[in-house]
């Protein structure tokens, strides 16, 4: 896996809201602190490259940040917040030997402002490492597949590194799909990273990783998260076709990483089959530009973890005018509808869509709005149900970004998609020995419901 985090990501994150003019997104990191006092701040640029450590103070903008920010925080009960707070924090203490006897939870009354000055009291000083993890557990309690808190960091000097191994059958976001079947194996290597110069390909089942096995019963292991994040990680690997098994140690070396590019090839039958590994800017004319000249299109999806929702309205506005793709909500009041954009002029092709449980947030956005539109045919599995609402990032005193959701999205029909996903009309899932094999079910499919 990569685990260089880079600036890109704070930058996608704004992309999805109106940018707003914050002074302290470019002051100095004294200037940012003084600005921000005891608030949050939003932000559309990557933070101080120093910040000094998470303090009691940085818990409190994060408390107040999620009351005052996140879709719910208005109507939210403030006692829940602090005590998945505290719970976090009181557990890592506990993991490095440091819990104290007068740590407890203090009585809370519901007041947001009296429960805070109560918890500050009991926490005085804090450890700063326990409070990090009391912000990532409060953050985590909210249940958002949109809500997190990170620190961006500068890329490496010497770049960034990693394993290679790039894409696993049962990914979804950040975790393990808990509906994926077993067997895990690898999707996507990184070329010339140590997971390629070791011999690993898509294809390979993963068995064990450090001799953990990759199922417990039928139920994906989420404790491999972590162990695959580790600098070194030994796995055992079978290879489809042969039955094979083998156990390779990786250590993580420099990776390429690769900016993100539409790919086209044409097929017989004026076919064009275009893979479309995110909405990032400038996408929907990539693809539009793709697809000119042809007379049908397989968007490949698969794979694609979202991205801006006006690249969205822009490739779906060359399939349709005049569409609703969907809306976004807000916790009282009006919802806002999301159209196509009838700038673009139509391409007039017939469209099949290629979607994974890999295909999360913008890209759950567009295949709802084909299925609900009648716009084409979805082909493959189910997308991930990962389209809580678009986040926006605010800036903490210890330089880390929290992003909360201030909407909640919601499909073409109004349904909700997060948590559920978007079903296919065509159920076509790959498996460890097609990849193995270079074969392509979805892709079979697709050209099957085009001849």
């Amino acid at each position: 896996m990569i685990r260089t985090l880079c600036a890109a990501v704070l930058l996608t994150a704004c992309t999805v809201s109106a940018p707003v003019s914050t002074p302290a997104a470019a002051a100095t990191p004294a200037a940012a602190r003084a600005a921000l006092g005891d608030k949050c701040a939003r932000i559309t640029a990557p933070p101080p490259e120093s910040a000094p450590p998470t303090s009691v103070n940085t818990l409190r903008q994060a408390y107040e940040c999620v009351l005052d920010n996140y879709y719910s925080g208005p109507v939210m009960d403030s006692k829940a917040l602090l005590r998945d707070a505290l719970a976090a924090y009181t557990q890592e203490l506990m993991r490095r030997g440091k819990d104290g006897p007068d740590l407890r939870l203090p009585a809370l009354t519901g007041n947001r402002d009296a429960d805070w000055a109560a918890v500050a009291e009991m926490l005085g000083t804090g450890d700063p490492d326990a409070l990090q993890a009391a912000i990532t557990g409060m953050v985590a309690g909210l249940h958002d597949d949109h809500a997190r808190v990170m620190r961006i960091a500068p890329p490496p000097e010497d770049g960034p590194t990693g394993t290679g191994i790039a894409g696993l059958s049962a990914a979804q976001g950040p975790r393990l799909d808990p509906a994926a079947r077993p067997p895990l194996y690898i999707t996507r290597v990184m070329p010339y990273s140590p997971a390629d110069k070791a011999g690993i390909r898509p294809g390979d089942i993963v068995e064990k990783v450090d001799g953990i096995p990759a199922f417990i019963g039928d139920k994906v292991n989420q404790s491999l998260v972590d162990v695959f994040a580790s600098d070194t990680v030994r796995l055992t690997l079978k290879w489809p076709p042969t039955g094979r098994v083998r156990t390779v140690k990786l250590t993580a070396g420099p990776v390429e990483e690769q900016e993100p590019a539409v790919t086209a090839k044409r097929l017989p039958g004026g076919v064009t089959h275009v893979k479309l590994p995110g909405f990032f800017e400038g996408a929907a004319d990539q693809v539009i530009a793709k697809l000119k000249g042809s007379k049908a299109a397989i968007i490949d999806l698969r794979g694609n973890g979202g991205g801006s929702p006006n690249e969205v309205n822009r490739l779906l506005g060359a399939f349709a005018h005049g569409k609703v793709t969907g809306y976004f909500c807000p916790l009282t009041g009006d919802c806002t509808a999301n159209r196509t954009d009838d700038a673009v002029p139509l391409l007039g092709v017939r469209l099949v869509v290629l979607t994974d449980r890999a295909c999360a947030s913008a890209c759950e956005h567009f295949s709802a709005a084909v299925k609900d539109n009648g716009l084409g045919t979805l082909v493959g599995t189910r997308t991930a149900g990962a389209i809580s609402g678009p986040a926006e990032p605010y800036l903490l005193d210890d330089g880390s970004v929290l992003l909360l959701p201030k909407v909640r999205h919601l499909g073409p029909a109004r349904e909700t998609i997060d948590t559920v996903g978007v079903p296919v009309d065509h159920y076509a899932p790959m498996t460890a020995l097609d990849l193995a094999k270079g074969r392509d079910p979805g892709l079979a499919e697709a050209l099957s419901l085009l001849s």
